[in-house]
């Protein structure tokens, strides 16, 4: 007989895998990304304040055609701005460049002006947001980045930056220069992001690295706490020599520039009055002002500048916000159970590098003494150019706060659920705030003012009309001849840019 030996049993298992590696990036960016259109869309249609009433039509006249012209502008304007205590040559070639976006956008979307200053806002708060992530993740993650799946901060912190994105009044960079703000903020978290991360150091990156920290010198304030977030963030990812190297070379490039600039600044301003808003003020009002700046990105205090002067708030864009942000909130949920977690250790270096954030931004505007005034008449969630990088800071530290207990994915869907609607409220607020300035007389005067240089009309009746609207506007601003130099400067160059002839002829 022949044994018959049975065929063993295999049995077949189904592995059900879960988005790769790449799917789980490319949604968390899109959610960084997509969450600040959201809650900024409400502003989309804000008429244009202070400086920006004037300069998108004057930057945007003068550099339509010859782009490049910004830099020699610039660099012949830097003694008179010295002499007034400012030195900011890169950062206002970044102004001008944002100016030129918006007043190009009119010719390329038919969009008037001030839409296109709002758009080019959104659009760096959604770099901003990017930036944040990234941030986050470069603390969190141990290997390269991209290479394993995102951590759950990925799902959360996009949802924490959207809820403190409020127009805080009107020195709020959601208001005010945000495109110039938003963009400076997010090349700080770069930075700081991608600094640690340094795994060699060429003989070739030494100049490159000179040059990057000359040049943080001569962008803006905001780009002065690129350097010491990155420290922090070195020391907290720790034994990295080639990043420490990186970072001392740029130390270097900052540090003779920033002094030199300082003791110029110094001689000048103290021979005679300087730019207000770049005053330093030292004393006791420094102690007063920084615990305060050091919360001034919770939401509640947010909502409260955003909403002051009273007023309904529209149940429509709450409903549409909530709606928005759910749909983007259910698939980060959904993601959660793929995201790696966030290690304790690397909670506790995250909430470090958030914490050094927000009390740097929190010390440069305490120095301010238009802050310090905003302190004194307890206006505590007033908005400033800190707010870019303030806001963002805070926002990590909550998360970051968050994930220090270890908590189970269910917390963490709760923490999404709360935050979403801390933005749906944000950008219901953001709306209120854009009908209260509409409001204004002002405001509605601006608003026809970028429609006619968007819709220009060359015939004399249109010639009429704009005079008209140029009486109407020194009428409701003040200041006499000043003002009337400074619009017919700035209209005129957009005319003569887009019809070859003045504004008001």
């Amino acid at each position: 007989m022949t044994a018959v030996i049975p065929k063993p049993r295999i049995a077949m298992r189904f592995v059900v895998e879960g988005p790769p590696i790449g799917a789980l990036w490319r949604r968390a960016l899109l959610r960084a990304a997509l969450v600040p259109l959201v809650v900024l869309a409400p502003m989309v249609a804000l008429a244009p304040t202070a400086d920006h009433k004037y300069n998108v039509y004057w930057h945007g006249g003068l550099f339509r055609d010859d782009p490049a012209r910004i830099v020699p502008h610039t660099l012949d304007s830097l003694p008179g701005y010295l002499r007034n205590g400012n030195f900011r040559p890169l950062g206002r070639m970044l102004e001008k460049l944002v100016d030129l976006a918006a007043y190009t956008l009119g010719d390329v979307l038919g969009l008037p002006a001030n839409v296109g200053l709002r758009l080019v806002s959104i659009a760096a708060a959604m770099l901003l947001g990017v930036a944040l992530l990234v941030l986050a993740e470069s603390v969190v993650t141990r290997g390269r980045l991209f290479r394993s799946p995102p951590s759950t901060m990925a799902a959360i912190v996009p949802f924490a930056f959207g809820a403190v994105l409020v127009a805080a009044g009107r020195s709020s960079p959601v208001v005010l220069f945000g495109g110039l703000y938003f963009t400076t903020a997010a090349l700080v978290l770069l930075i700081a992001a991608a600094v640690p991360r340094l795994a060699r150091l060429r003989a070739w990156q030494v100049g490159p690295l000179l040059l990057g920290g000359a040049a943080l010198a001569a962008f803006n304030e905001l780009t002065y706490l690129a350097l010491p977030l990155a420290t922090v963030a070195v020391a907290a990812r720790k034994r990295n020599r080639p990043a420490g190297r990186a970072l001392g070379l740029l130390w270097i490039g900052f540090l003779p520039v920033f002094v030199a600039v300082r003791v110029v600044i110094q001689r000048y301003c103290g021979e005679g009055p300087c730019y207000h808003g770049s005053d330093v003020a030292f004393g006791s009002a420094v102690a007063e002002t920084f615990p305060v700046r050091l919360i001034a990105w919770l939401p509640p205090l947010e909502w409260q500048s955003a909403v002051r002067g009273g007023g309904a708030l529209s149940a429509l864009v709450l409903a549409l916000a909530l709606a928005a942000l759910g749909m983007l909130a259910g698939v980060a949920i959904r993601d959660l159970r793929r995201l790696e977690t966030v290690r304790h250790r690397s909670a506790v270096a995250l909430v470090v590098v958030a914490l050094t954030l927000v009390a740097l931004g929190a010390g440069l505007a305490s120095l301010s003494a238009d802050v310090q005034q905003l302190v004194a008449a307890h206006r505590w969630g007033q908005g400033w150019r800190d707010t870019a990088v303030v806001a963002p800071g805070g926002a990590l530290l909550v998360v970051a706060a968050a994930h220090l207990a270890r908590p189970r994915r269910l917390l963490l869907g709760a923490l999404i659920a709360l935050l979403v609607a801390g933005a749906a409220v944000s950008a219901t607020t953001n709306k209120r705030f854009r009908d209260t300035v509409m409001e204004s007389p002002v405001a509605r005067l601006d608003d026809r003012l970028a429609q006619e240089v968007a819709d220009f009309d060359k015939t004399p009746a249109g010639a009429l009309r704009r005079c008209g609207l140029r009486a109407e506007f020194l009428t409701l601003n003040p200041g006499g001849a000043a003002v009337a130099r400074r619009f017919d400067k700035a209209f005129d160059a957009a005319a003569e840019q887009r019809a070859g002839q003045p504004f008001c002829a």
